[in-house]
């Protein structure tokens, strides 16, 4: 697997070592060793590693990708070179099984570069001859999660700080986990999936801001930001931030779409996969993660 390190990929392996898998992960640091985990050393940049990371595999999981980049040509390289990377190590290897981790952003490439990247790299899975299938996730939230950190600080301040009035669909970080462990035991067939928290419709932004606020024990107040206001915030970040600006003009066309809820008819078969953590009992665990460890 890729993106083993991260976020979403970390929780992938916790999971897959606890269900008796043995797991290979790409890494570019020094990493614990641990039993059933063999670290390789390398990058998607460099097929000489990516042919050991995949050797006698019975299943890939592509899960690394880049979120935040100061251009197109960084989320190129990231996003389409480095899919096509793997899908090359794939193809070398003889391995059939091809999960890849996409994004809702890849329903709207014209929206912002990040969206356009994750759609390329779609484009190349869908075109391969592997078995593959691709899972676009939402907001994915949960301990030791970064991104949604400063939401959560917000919230024990009584404020929530939106977008626009939209919608958008949110899921556990474990709940997608499992999803991607299930994925890539089974024959699910060449599927384009959206999972979610189950809600139907998602959650309009001033009700998760209100979801926020219960879980930090806070009543908030959403205010929505429009359009020009958070972009002259991104413009504001990068001068203070430079390239590690978290709020970048691409990530506010992205955030100012007005509705980022999954499609019903892409969710994953119940039989196959049903997500098991309610978003209120989540994101209080998530701001419990934060309490204990200084971050909230």
């Amino acid at each position: 697997m890729t993106g083993g390190t991260g976020f979403v990929g970390s929780r992938l392996i916790e999971q897959a070592l606890a269900a008796g898998h043995q797991v290979r992960a790409l890494t570019r640091r020094a990493q614990q060793p641990r039993e059933g985990l063999q670290w390789i050393d390398g990058a998607l940049d460099d097929p000489r590693s990516l042919a050991r990371l995949v050797e006698g595999a019975d299943a890939i999981v592509h899960v690394a990708g880049v979120v935040n980049a100061p251009d197109r040509a960084g989320f190129a390289a990231g996003n389409i070179a480095g899919t096509e990377a793997m899908l090359a190590a794939a193809s070398d290897s003889g391995i059939r099984r091809f999960v890849h981790v996409s994004s809702l952003a890849a329903r709207e490439p014209a929206l912002s570069d990040y969206g356009w990247s994750k759609a390329e790299a779609e484009a190349r899975v869908v075109a391969s001859d592997r078995d593959w299938t691709v899972v676009r996730p939402p907001a994915v939230y949960g301990p030791a999660d970064m991104e949604m950190r400063e939401m959560f600080r917000l919230a024990t301040f009584g404020l929530a700080l939106l977008p626009s009035p939209g919608r958008l669909s949110v899921i556990h970080v474990d709940d997608l986990a499992a999803l991607l462990l299930v994925l890539a035991q089974s024959d699910a067939g060449r599927l384009i999936l959206e999972a979610d928290d189950g809600v139907a419709g998602g959650w309009t932004h001033k009700e998760f801001g209100r979801a926020l606020g219960a879980a930090v024990g806070k009543r908030v107040l959403p205010i929505p930001l429009p359009h020009g206001l958070m972009m002259l915030a991104a413009r504001g970040d990068r001068l203070v931030r430079g390239k590690k600006a978290k709020l970048t003009p691409d990530r506010v066309d992205y955030f100012c779409h007005p509705d980022w809820t999954v499609d019903p008819d892409k969710r994953p078969p119940s039989q196959l996969w049903q997500p098991k953590i309610a978003t209120p009992d989540g994101l209080a665990a998530t701001a419990a993660w934060y309490r204990a460890n200084g971050l909230l």
